[in-house]
């Protein structure tokens, strides 16, 4: 049984169901890797390579940039560090760390939003072979925490607005914690503080001075501990992904290799826009990889009221987004393509359809309408500052109508993939200018081999005609284990494959398609299983709602749930029902609650679901789910048991609720 192909290659037969180990399909790689995968070539060590080089490469281009801020808090044009500047500031940081005792293979976290001291400290971490510990910028202090104590970190480099959640924790951490090292200023009151706990403190300024352009760089290796990245995970404590320079090295070069043979590769012309969190792994892979180019780096300003400003004032040529960024983005040009008259939404509508026609049949981007382009698309365009040539969506599926759209829309080619912390980042993506590829992750990357492997429990099989199953990965992208937890790391490394534990199907072209997710699978009172993302993906097509999460246990017979209505939906359906109120009581409202109740079990019944997995009741939260309330992990999965947690007396009166509906009047 060999079913993708166009874009991928068997190399390996499949496996039948042996010993109690499920059947596994074939083992594929890309078309771009058919005779090996990608290999690092010899005498890289480690990714401070990829900034010397470049440094040496072009000293004086524009490296990392912010917008310079007036008196009036009013955002100016942006500031630029050249790659000389920034490499002397990471050599003289580097060499600091090493005078307050700190040596190769120890411990430096990082904590704070994306700006240059972010990426100086990092590379200050790969000057010296230390390795640098992101500290979750959402995670809270309880995590903070954890990660210092788990990790071991001595130093730490702290955003000036992260100094008091460092210092909340720093009495339970002083053991390990020795030196912090505020990215601007600190506080004489700090300073005295951390002195009490025998924890020295310092501002970027006096850091800098403590060190010297003229140390010595220690050797460094392949096999060296780069990073350790703790993932939040959706229960219990944070896992800390080890990721060696190999895998990181790789994963860059990896990007480079199929943009090479695909689209495009970045260069020294090209500009980044930095605002997903580089304590992921997703957004600094890339702004490695742009180091690696000599691309420059632009950050954003930490609030998303002003992000599409930001995004006008750099004129980014690549972005990378997720999917909650880009469906704002899509609902905000559909609301003003709507709002902008009957003629001019029919101009759009024709265009849109005529340019979706040519690039159904495999018309590049560029060549499918230009001339609509100019002359409908390019507000659009511009509103990303008129120069985006690449987007990059990760972390979650991207609606495949908001993808649809933004191929259309964008000029621009968009690519979606498919990664984790312990891939190293992407580990699938689609390939630019393939349509069949919509609504899927694409294929394989060039240091990777994917197989299946049959989830008989929950109905997937890897070796039918069309194969399901849990994804496994191979390659040499992989983590190296958990920090700690070699248990947990015997859990998913079983013979040489990492299981992700996400289910997925192949497509006839090669690509892979996510379905599903192994472990949020239950079985309600009847003995039915439920795979309940599934169930919310399919809710989350309807238009009435932006989050929803579905809960049932095996004491009961049917689902309910909890969604967030989309407010301007909600508001519409009120107005055209003479109902008043704000929206928190639009939520609260029996009406409205058993409209979008009907109207997400009827998007459910075109999509098949099964009666059982219908709702029989709902409740309407006004305030989107978030991680204050420890409701989602920094990528936005939700966590289930917290929402459990959070809503239970909720929950039960749904129930009760539904239940009493359902009785026959005596």
């Amino acid at each position: 049984m060999t079913m993708p192909t166009a874009y991928t290659v068997a190399v390996e037969d499949a496996t039948p169901e042996s010993g109690g180990k499920p059947s596994a399909g074939p083992v594929y790689r890309s078309i771009y890797a058919k005779d090996g995968l990608l290999q690092l070539l010899a005498g890289f060590e480690s990714p401070w390579q990829f900034f010397s080089d470049s440094v040496k490469r072009n000293p004086g281009n524009r490296m990392l940039g912010r917008r310079r801020t007036n008196g009036d808090s009013k955002a100016g044009s942006y500031v630029w560090l050249t790659y000389q500047e920034a490499y002397d500031a990471a050599i003289r940081m580097g060499s600091a760390i090493r005078k307050c005792g700190v040596n190769p293979g120890d411990c430096c976290g990082i904590y704070g939003s994306n700006c240059p001291e972010w990426i100086i400290s990092m590379e200050a971490c790969n000057s010296q072979a230390i390795t640098y510990v992101p500290l979750y910028d959402t995670l809270g202090a309880n995590a903070v925490e954890f990660i210092i104590n788990h990790a071991e970190v001595s130093i730490a480099f702290v955003q000036e607005n992260k100094l008091a959640s460092i210092f909340s924790c720093l009495p339970r951490c002083s053991t390990r914690l020795k030196t912090i090292v505020s990215f601007t200023n600190v506080s004489s009151v700090h300073k005295k503080e951390a002195e009490e706990l025998g924890v020295s403190c310092y501002s970027w300024e006096e850091f800098y001075q403590l060190g010297s352009l003229d140390c010595e760089l220690p050797s460094k290796q392949k096999t060296n501990i780069c990073t350790i990245m703790y993932t939040s995970g959706t229960t219990g404590e944070p896992k800390g992904v080890i990721l060696n320079n190999a895998a990181i090295m790789a994963e860059v070069l990896s990007v480079d290799h199929i943009l090479l043979l695909t689209d495009k590769v970045a260069t020294e012309e090209d500009s980044y826009f930095s605002f997903l969190p580089l304590a992921h792994v997703y957004d600094q892979i890339m702004e490695t990889y742009c180091i690696y180019k000599g691309s420059s780096i632009g950050f954003w300003r930490g609030d998303i009221r002003f992000l599409l400003d930001d995004i006008q004032e750099l004129k980014p040529t690549i972005f990378s987004g997720v999917p909650r960024v880009y469906d704002r983005i899509y609902s905000g040009i559909l609301n003003k393509v709507s709002s902008g008259g009957s003629l001019r939404k029919m101009l759009f509508d024709y265009a849109y359809n005529y340019k979706l026609g040519y690039l159904s049949k495999g018309v590049p981007q560029e060549k499918a309408a230009p001339l609509l382009d100019k002359l409908v698309f390019d507000k659009i365009k511009e509103a990303f500052g008129g120069r985006v040539r690449l987007f990059l969506s990760g972390a979650a599926p991207l609606p495949r109508h908001v993808e649809e759209f933004l191929r259309v829309t964008s000029c621009a080619t968009l690519s979606q993939g498919y990664g984790l912390t312990e891939s190293c980042g992407g580990c699938l993506t689609s390939i630019a200018n393939v349509f069949t590829m919509m609504g899927t992750v694409g294929v394989p990357v060039t240091t990777i081999e994917v197989r299946l492997e049959s989830v008989p429990d929950m109905g997937y099989d890897a070796l039918s005609s069309t194969p399901r199953g849990e994804i496994c990965l191979r390659g040499s992208t992989l983590f190296s284990g958990y920090h700690k937890r070699q248990d947990l790391t015997e859990d998913v490394l079983i013979d040489g494959w990492f299981h992700t534990g996400d289910i997925g199907e192949w497509q006839p072209d090669g690509s892979m398609k996510i379905i599903d997710r192994k472990k949020n699978i239950f079985k309600l009172s009847q003995g039915e299983y439920v795979a309940v993302e599934n169930i919310e993906n399919i809710f989350l097509q309807c238009p009435l709602i932006t989050s929803i999460w579905v809960y049932g246990n095996s004491f009961e017979s049917f689902l309910v749930g909890v969604a967030v209505p989309d407010q301007k939906a909600l508001e519409d359906w009120a107005r055209n029902h003479n109902v008043t109120g704000d929206f928190k009581s639009l939520c609260e409202n029996l009406s409205a609650r058993k409209y979008i109740l009907d109207e997400l079990n009827s998007n459910g019944q075109k999509h098949h679901l099964r009666g059982f997995e219908l709702l029989k009741a709902i409740h309407l939260e006004p305030y989107p789910f978030d991680m204050e309330r420890d409701l989602i992990t920094p990528t936005f999965k939700l966590k289930r048991p917290q929402l459990l947690k959070y809503y239970k007396e909720r929950i039960d009166q749904l129930y009760e609720e539904a239940k009493k509906a359902a009785k026959p009047i005596s």
